[in-house]
């Protein structure tokens, strides 16, 4: 008799659309978990976000860290509502699990799915896929800075928004992608800076990755100003493979490949604290889309194939490809909601997956 792998993971849908996504991702996790019949998913669902906020104030409880501490990983959907300040609803709830909880490595993959037609003409002419890593836990978003001078009357308050960038964290995030690499075909690893501008924090980014280069011979190397990467997106993806970049940096970059490939509604990404003292999270790239939420018609991919990065992180790298296969198997069906030229529905898509994961089954 095999005996079942409880993996209890605390959901938090959040805001708008997340509502509808996470429910699409759960709903697959679950199909996948009863096919392998070696493991299950124990759910908790949390309310925190925007409406938790109207009625408490902030965007979660003042134990909401502790309680999330005890949990196998953190499934989480969109943050941010019209009636709260996005910089209020992200730090939060978002960025006070990710700071709090040290998820310094944030994986977003580029992943171009068949059926979907993407606005690069390179798209159709040779294979692209690449991964942006950034760096989660300081560079530009760090928090520090400050409001000043106010009282001296209109006009004349300054903001100081100050970027960290700390030798260890440059170390420890570029090591994290070059190993990445080591496992991918194209063992590759391109390095984002501005230190032409930027001459302080940027340019110990560069000292930092030359060095840490030195150790892994076996993986090419690059490095790029973020202006003339962003042009490389468009102009030469196919010499991409692993991103490494600073927190505004990736966050720009990861999102121009996603818009890319399709949609922000297809980008995945895992926020992992890779030394297993706290919980990772696993979320889609998209925001919380007040325009669509309620309707049904959100694109559950990027929280699905974070799902399958969730499954990857527990070790579970045949049931996470299985469910990619899926996603593949869906898009390349037509089945495909409208903002990557289709008209299905969530549930519609969800379905799709679900089917294609029983058919492969089936098929085996």
């Amino acid at each position: 008799m095999t005996t079942e792998h409880t993996y209890r993971v605390a959901v938090i849908p959040a805001d708008g659309v997340g509502k509808e996504v996470v429910a699409a991702g759960c709903r697959v996790l679950d199909a996948v978990a009863e096919q392998s019949r070696t493991f299950r998913f124990e759910w908790t669902e949390f309310p925190w976000g925007s409406d938790y906020y109207a009625k408490h104030g902030r965007m979660m409880p003042e134990d909401g860290l502790e309680t999330l501490r005890g949990y196998d990983a953190i499934y989480f959907g969109a943050v941010g509502w019209e009636t709260v300040p996005d910089h209020v609803s992200l730090w939060g709830l978002r960025l006070n699990i990710t700071q709090n909880f040290d998820q310094w490595a944030n994986v977003r993959p580029v992943t171009f799915l068949p059926g979907v037609t993407s606005p690069l003409r390179k798209a159709a002419e040779v294979e692209l896929d690449w991964v942006v890593v950034r760096e989660n836990s300081e560079g530009e978003y760090a928090g520090l800075g400050g409001r000043n001078l106010s009282g001296r009357g209109p006009g004349n308050e300054v903001a100081l928004q100050t970027a960290l960038f700390t030798e260890k964290g440059c170390e420890r995030i570029m090591r994290f992608a070059f190993d990445l690499a080591r496992k991918r075909r194209v063992k590759k690893v391109s390095s984002v800076t501005k230190s032409n501008a930027q001459q302080y924090g940027m340019v110990l980014w560069d000292e930092v990755f030359a060095r840490v280069a030195q150790d892994y011979p076996d993986v090419a190397t690059e490095s790029v100003l973020v202006d003339a990467m962003s042009a490389k997106f468009v102009l030469h993806p196919e010499d991409l493979s692993v991103v490494v970049a600073s927190n505004l940096n990736a966050d720009i970059l990861s999102d121009l490949g996603s818009a890319l490939a399709g949609s922000l509604g297809l980008a995945s990404s895992a926020n992992l604290n890779p030394d297993g003292r706290f919980p990772s999270m696993f979320e889609p790239v998209h925001g919380s889309a007040p325009d669509i939420a309620g309707l049904g018609v959100a694109n559950p991919i990027g929280q699905i194939s974070s799902g399958a990065l969730m499954l990857e992180h527990f070790g579970l790298a045949a049931e996470a490809a299985r469910v990619e296969a899926a996603v593949r198997g869906a898009t390349a069906a037509g089945v495909r909601t409208r903002d990557i030229g289709g008209n299905a529905t969530t549930d519609e898509v969800t379905t799709a997956v679900v089917e294609a994961l029983q058919r492969a089954v089936v098929s085996t």
